[in-house]
């Protein structure tokens, strides 16, 4: 027989299908393979199996051996690989490895194997005076714990009991030693109750539609509050008693542990969580339970998408709407796109819930392209939290420079006399996003890439956020060698210090990703937060979603503007949606939440729609701009994306494709709203130059991507790296 193998080789050269024979029945499709690849032997999978091949028998090498004791890539997960392949233009291998734990490739993981001990069937039933003599108490000890236990871990009797007595044991033949798989636990601690939830109308609604329409595609628009998250589980558990499986998706990691503890409340086991910030022992357990069928609930991040699960019966995302959810490093992919790719596929539905819907999903709702199901009110009754705007120009007037507002000040003292919990939000890291001289106008910059440096003041370093390179912080200008330095914008690091200033006998926690590096930080500081270990919780967008703190009363959003004035067609979506997002975070419980929003532009829509919760008049609003503009939804934006060690090599490659896309615009005068080529907005990463070219296409897209894919693979060379994105969630 004959195997299709790809091999495991992230090379163009290379991508492409490799016969090799087999003999047997071991080989199947799916399987993880080593094959002789020319002077080496390399990891590969089999994508298919046929009777004959065009290779010569002399050309034609065996498979070396099968790597796994199952196939590790299913019929499902080939086709959606030749789907992505097409959609993305992606080079196969880099689709496959999508499917499949990271460090599984090259056995840097595999089953975790322990060492356990039973009792021997010959020493079963017989007196244990015949065997073990009188003093030695450590053996008895041992004997019996086995005994009652049936089986044993050899390390746990050793590190408890005795290893002497234990060896001599197994040495007489009393014990029978055995190997045993071992399962690593992710967050074996975080377990909860599950409750008895009276639905009410609206979620009853939805659980109804979602669960009795098959397979459709359901927008879930409620409001921070509504009880997404039940809906979410009533529908998951009908897809369990129907013998299906499911798949929820978050799109922070941060937020996994909370929605799994309700999750393991209700399922138990039969959950499995998977996402990066796993070890890698605990990622392959959980993959593997999951592709074994003893979970049958995978619960994670965007990769958690390609969770390998069969007869799947939902597919969720929650919080539809945010940029996570895009991969924009290789290989590239729009997690929507492959859901929907899954739920038709496997014939089940798709449920998308926000409660600031992205203005594309929502136009496909309204549009009937998905359907759409509404909560519009939180649960119990409870009010949504009253936004108060405060204009910062006001405070500077009256000799406020400082970056707290009076009135926000004022209840911040209000909510901590009553003995209540604040969130402050700031969607900046560190301590001042530059250093600048006041003399010259030098800036500090990385040396890699064309970004200004943040300070960081409890490390007193200054780094940059793209590369993570670090230096020491500025004493003297470096060109002028002047001493007057300013900083730039605050980040949490100055607000939390701040806080801590202003309240000293109050217990201050910052959330971002420099207090979240290790391993289950985000857990610790949402863990202590939720114990009311501290007053004050101080961070970025990680704590604008989903999170459930019923002591919370009042959320301060420092700085509104900072996402409002990006040169990027979603700035006002996404500062309508993070304002929405993070004011949910109070009044959640019987506690009524107030929100204080500051900001230099009071008069913005942005912000009056925000006040009201005016979801509808917002999209209303952006909807109507786009459709003049010709941005999504009425259109598809492709960025190409270049980048080179030399920026005249970047730029060769640059002008050969926008040469030729230029000539498939004119050929496709209709279809094509905009072209242009330029610079990327932040010119350099990591010591590579960025160039792009950028066009909308209003219509016949599915056929002009593939044009436009041809294009620059016809230019591609091995000096230059090039990427077709559709829709890119950052255009940096």
């Amino acid at each position: 027989m004959i195997a299709e193998v790809i091999v495991d080789i992230s090379n163009s050269e290379v991508d492409r299908i490799f016969d090799y024979s087999f003999c047997g029945d071991e080989v199947k499709k799916g399987s993880r393979v080593s094959v002789p690849f020319g002077k080496r032997t390399i990891e590969g999978y089999v994508i298919g199996i046929k009777d004959t091949t065009s290779v010569s028998s002399d050309k034609l090498k065996d498979i070396v051996t099968v790597l796994d004791d199952r196939p590790v890539i299913c019929e499902e997960m080939l086709d959606l690989m030749r789907y992505m392949c097409e959609r993305y233009n992606l080079r196969i291998v880099d689709a496959l490895r999508l499917f499949i734990p990271s460090q599984m490739r090259g056995g840097r993981i595999k089953e975790l194997k322990k060492r356990c001990v039973r009792v021997s069937d010959d020493f079963i039933g017989v007196e244990p005076a015949e065997f073990i003599r009188a003093g030695a108490k450590a053996q008895q000890e041992i004997f019996d714990y086995v005994s009652n236990k049936g089986e044993a871990d050899t390390a746990y009797l050793g590190r408890e009991f005795s290893a002497a007595a234990l060896r001599n044991l197994i040495e007489r033949g009393v014990f029978t030693c055995f190997e045993k798989s071992s399962r690593r636990t992710p967050y074996s601690d975080i377990v909860g109750k599950a409750k008895e939830v009276a639905l009410t109308s609206a979620q009853k609604e939805a659980v109804k539609a979602v669960t009795e329409s098959g397979c459709k595609t359901f927008l879930l628009h409620g409001v921070t509050g509504s009880g997404k998250t039940e809906v979410y589980m009533r529908c998951i558990s009908d897809a369990l008693s129907k013998g299906k499986t499911a798949i929820m998706l978050e799109p922070e990691i941060s937020l996994t542990p909370q929605v799994l503890k309700n999750f393991r409340a209700r399922f138990g086991d039969s959950v499995a969580i998977l996402h990066s910030g796993l070890s890698a022992g605990e990622r392959f357990d959980e993959w593997r339970r999951l592709l074994c069928g003893e979970a049958r609930v995978a619960v994670g991040a965007r990769s958690a998408i390609f969770a390998p699960l069969t007869n799947l019966g939902l597919i969720i995302i929650d919080e539809e709407h945010d940029p996570s959810y895009v991969s924009d490093s290789n290989p590239r992919y729009a997690t929507l796109e492959v859901a929907a790719f899954r739920a038709k596929y496997n014939n089940c539905g798709l449920l998308m819930g926000s409660a600031t819907p992205s203005v594309e999903s929502y136009y496909k709702a309204k549009c009937g392209e998905y359907e759409l199901l509404e909560m519009r009110e939180r649960i119990s009754g409870r009010q949504l939290p009253d936004i108060e705007i405060i204009n910062m120009c006001d405070e500077l007037r009256v000799g406020n420079n400082g970056f707290f507002s009076r009135r926000l000040i004022a209840e911040l003292e209000d909510c901590m006399a009553a003995g209540n919990q604040a969130i402050i939000f700031i969607n900046r890291r560190g301590y001042a996003s530059f250093v600048m001289c006041r003399s010259c106008g030098y800036v500090a910059k990385c040396e890699r890439c064309d970004v200004s440096l943040v300070y960081h003041r409890d490390e007193d370093l200054l780094k940059c956020h793209y590369c993570n390179n670090r230096y020491r912080p500025l004493d003297a200008c470096p060109q002028c060698h002047g001493t007057h330095l300013r900083q730039g914008y605050i980040g949490t690091q100055k607000v939390a210090e701040q806080l801590s200033a202003m309240f000293p006998d109050k217990r201050v926690l910052r959330m971002d990703n420099d207090t979240t590096q290790n391993k289950d930080a985000h857990l610790d500081i949402l863990r202590r937060f939720g114990a009311k270990e501290a007053d004050i919780l101080v961070g970025t967008q990680m704590i604008a979603k989903g999170h459930d703190f019923p002591d919370v009363t009042l959320v301060g959003i420092v700085d509104a503007d900072m996402s409002l004035h990006f040169a990027d067609y979603r700035a006002t979506e996404r500062t309508f949606q993070l304002i929405t997002q993070v004011a949910g975070r109070a009044g959640r419980d019987k506690k009524p939440g107030h929100v204080v929003l500051q900001t230099y532009t009071p008069n913005h829509y942005v912000y009056r729609l925000a006040v009201r919760n005016d979801y509808t008049g917002f999209y209303e609003k952006e909807c109507n701009l786009r459709e003049v503009t010709k941005y999504p939804p009425f259109s598809k934006i492709v960025r190409v994306l270049i980048t080179a060690d030399s920026e005249k090599e970047a730029f060769d490659v640059l002008k050969a494709d926008f040469d030729d896309i230029n000539a498939l615009a004119r050929d496709n005068e209709k279809c094509f709203a905009y072209l242009s080529a330029m610079k990327s907005p932040v010119k350099k990463i990591q010591d590579k130059y960025r160039v792009q070219i950028v066009a909308r296409i209003t219509r016949d897209f599915d056929r002009l991507i593939q044009s436009i894919y041809k294009i620059t693979d016809s230019h591609a060379n091995n000096k230059t790296s090039c990427f077709v994105e559709i829709n890119p969630s950052n255009m940096s």
